[in-house]
């Protein structure tokens, strides 16, 4: 389990985590969703270490992400930011991780290029693998859907989903489209203003008072194949 206790983070006079208090479930997908400028990806980087805080603190299966030596945390929790650089340094024992996440992703084709060589869907399934290699508990993926089209969003959620079901995965994401988090999560938290402003399941989430409080807009809520989806065009 994730827990984060009256998490803080400000730029100069702008508060943009403010005081966020969460216990994210282990196991399953967990979505982040909310507005642009929530702190959605602040609180993902403070809970990865990438980020210091200003305030609170962080425990990952009860290890406090600051005082946590890297080594140890590195095995537990890896991250996709939404800016990658490849800096790292692999070993002949990364090989069968990488292997085995380059199948998973269905990236077998591309093995042989350079990540400057790929477009920016398939450098972004690119990234996903890397952090899925370092087989860890955690998985935290800030944006994963970036610069995917609809069919390679549509298989990135899958393949998620089925880490999350098949390898026991604890899978957190920050996502905008709130269709892909109703039909994939077992939880989302939703933020606004730095703050959580509602959280739980699918069901209690997908809700059109919950989300017009959330993006100050209204958005219909219909019921396709069980499963609830957002309407907000027009």
């Amino acid at each position: 389990m994730i827990v984060t206790n009256q998490v803080t983070k400000s730029y100069g006079d702008s508060c943009v985590v403010d005081g966020v208090t969460l216990n994210l479930p282990k196991g399953g997908i967990t979505s982040i969703i909310g507005p642009n400028g929530a702190g959605k990806s602040t609180l993902l980087s403070m809970v990865s270490r990438l980020m210091s805080m200003d305030k609170g603190s962080v425990t990952v299966d009860g290890l406090d992400v600051t005082k946590t030596a890297s080594d140890v945390l590195a095995r537990r929790l890896s991250i996709l930011r939404q800016e990658n650089h490849m800096t790292a340094r692999l070993t002949p024992a990364d090989k069968i991780h990488i292997d085995q996440a380059i199948n998973y992703l269905n990236l077998d084709a591309l093995s042989h290029r350079f990540l400057d060589e790929l477009s920016g869907g398939q450098r972004q399934r690119a990234f996903v693998a890397m952090v899925l290699c370092q087989d860890t508990d955690y998985v935290l993926l800030d944006e994963p859907l970036n610069n995917l089209d609809m069919k390679h969003a549509m298989a990135m959620m899958k393949l998620l989903r089925k880490a999350a079901d098949e390898l026991g995965k604890t899978v957190v994401l920050v996502l905008h489209d709130i269709n892909f988090a109703s039909w994939y999560s077992d939880y989302i938290v939703a933020m606004k203003h730095g703050k959580v402003a509602a959280q739980g399941t699918a069901e209690a989430m997908i809700v059109p008072a919950v989300l017009a409080e959330i993006y100050e807009m209204d958005i219909k809520v219909h019921q396709i194949g069980g499963q609830r989806i957002s309407v907000y065009y027009g």
